[in-house]
């Protein structure tokens, strides 16, 4: 039987892998006024560029949907 989580844990599979991205700076550069351009976070913006890729390459995932670009907003909803 299933050990039943506390509320508020996290599976140790739902949480977020961190890895260390070598780039060269001028990719970097590009890459974060890119970002910017699109008012996400570099991270989020090079998340996204990667699940694109994934399902063009017929190699799409099902993982959590990323945020959309911008702020919150104020009711703490997602739509908007």
């Amino acid at each position: 039987m299933p050990e039943q989580q506390e509320p508020g844990e996290v599976d140790a599979r739902q949480q977020r892998k961190s890895i260390l991205l070598r780039l060269d700076p001028a990719v970097h550069e590009a890459l974060a006024k890119w970002a910017a351009d699109d008012l996400r976070s570099l991270n989020a913006h090079i998340e996204m560029l990667l699940r694109q890729s994934l399902k063009d390459a017929g190699r799409d995932v099902r993982a959590r949907p990323i945020r959309r670009p911008g702020r919150p907003r104020r009711d703490g909803g997602e739509d908007g």
